[in-house]
């Protein structure tokens, strides 16, 4: 039977996981916004140095600083999680291991981002 789809669209999307573009432009836009992020998270540490802890948690009290300081953590988990995936569906050949290695690179990410925003509202509250 012949299908009615166009070549385009028979085309688009068919990688391994059937996502390949999206994920390239997914990793690729959050690498973009680490550059900002990273250069703010950078001069904030160099700005620290020697800091005691008290100040340190003044800085992230602050309100701007606690919501950069969040979507740092977020954008950086999410980008680490999108590349670990690659790296899993490059060199994980067994089925079940990719499986298992794919929800354990998810959990840990997710209960990273949870602890992390759970330690910031904490801090700026």
């Amino acid at each position: 039977m012949s299908s009615l789809e166009t070549p385009l669209h028979r085309v688009r999307g068919l990688g391994a996981s059937h996502s390949g573009t999206g994920h390239f432009w997914r990793q690729r836009v959050t690498a973009l916004a680490l550059v900002p992020l990273g250069l703010w998270f950078a001069f904030s540490v160099l700005g620290l140095v020697g800091a005691n802890e008290v100040v340190a948690l003044q800085y992230l009290a602050h309100p701007w600083n606690a919501i950069l300081m969040a979507a740092f953590v977020l954008t950086l988990l999410y980008h680490m999680s999108l590349g670990l995936q690659v790296v899993v569906d490059d060199y994980v050949h067994g089925t079940a291991s990719k499986i298992f290695l794919l929800l354990l690179i998810r959990f840990v990410a997710l209960a990273t981002a949870s602890t992390s925003l759970f330690a910031l509202i904490r801090i700026s509250s």
